[in-house]
């Protein structure tokens, strides 16, 4: 995480993201460098607008957030289905009495 969170800062401040800037925000955070993850990051970043992506993710955020108070109607349907079903159930149960009574 450490690692995206080098290049986002890079990116803000308006530095090219490339591997000996990362490298260096890294180490001044006192964080041992991987070699390969900075070389994976960088490769992964490439031609990629990080703007755009920022953007992206921020517009999946909120239909995420979205989601939980479209499925809190979902059991309110369903237990007027349930409600529903307990009438018909009860309304048989007397006509099956009457044949008995």
């Amino acid at each position: 995480m450490e690692y995206i969170y080098a290049a986002l800062l890079l990116h803000k401040a308006g530095k090219p993201v490339k591997e000996d800037s990362v490298k260096a925000v890294l180490t001044a955070s006192g964080i041992a460098v991987d070699e390969s993850r900075v070389k994976a990051l960088v490769a992964a970043l490439d031609g990629v607008d990080i703007d755009d992506a920022i953007s992206k993710a921020a517009v999946a955020q909120v239909a995420v957030a979205a989601a939980p108070a479209a499925a809190g109607a979902a059991p309110a349907a369903a237990e007027e289905v349930k409600e529903d079903k307990k009438e018909e159930e009860e309304s048989g149960m007397a006509g099956l009495g009457a044949l008995f009574g």
